[in-house]
């Protein structure tokens, strides 16, 4: 069961960024994302706790999954803002709008979120990825939209970080 978490958990990392650069329909990407990871929770769920390398390579496609699998996330969450006409106009992938390079940024942010987590610094770790990424868009925030975008975007990124990592973090007890 525990390598079928962790296939999942790989599946989960490698498949969304792959299928957010081809013109494939823009649902496509969150939902391979998000089955993966509810497959790799109920393996994991089901599974006995990892041991050597299985630690290592359990910690990696966790934050790989983080990392790289949350990247169609906050696009989803920015789609479905604008239905609920909350997001005001920011259209276009992540990194467009008010707030530039907010994929790499992004990208980073889930992979500090999840290292927190699985190092069991989680609280102080997310307070200081937090804190910084405030800080540094600061400035930008006084754009018309880009509190919203900040704001959903972080959320979005944050609880696919904290769901991934935290997936990881049960397969090790």
């Amino acid at each position: 069961m525990s390598v079928a978490a962790l296939v999942f958990l790989g599946i989960a990392a490698i498949v969304p960024p792959a299928l957010s650069w081809k013109k494939l329909p823009q649902w496509l990407a969150p939902a391979v994302a998000i089955t993966a990871l509810a497959a790799a929770a109920v393996f994991a769920a089901a599974g006995q706790p990892v041991k050597g390398f299985g630690v290592a390579a359990t910690a990696v496609l966790a934050v790989g999954a983080a990392a790289t699998g949350g990247i169609s996330i906050p696009p989803l969450a920015f789609r479905i803002a604008r239905r609920q006409g909350t997001a005001g106009s920011t259209s276009g992938p992540v990194g467009s709008g008010p707030l530039r390079g907010g994929l790499i940024i992004g990208i980073l942010e889930r992979a500090a979120v999840a290292a927190a987590i699985l190092t069991a610094k989680g609280p102080e770790g997310i307070a200081i990825v937090m804190a910084v990424k405030g800080l540094a868009r600061y400035p930008e925030l006084r754009e018309p939209t880009a509190s919203e975008q900040f704001i959903i975007g972080t959320f979005a990124s944050v609880l696919w970080a904290c769901a991934a990592a935290g997936i990881g973090r049960g397969m090790f007890s």
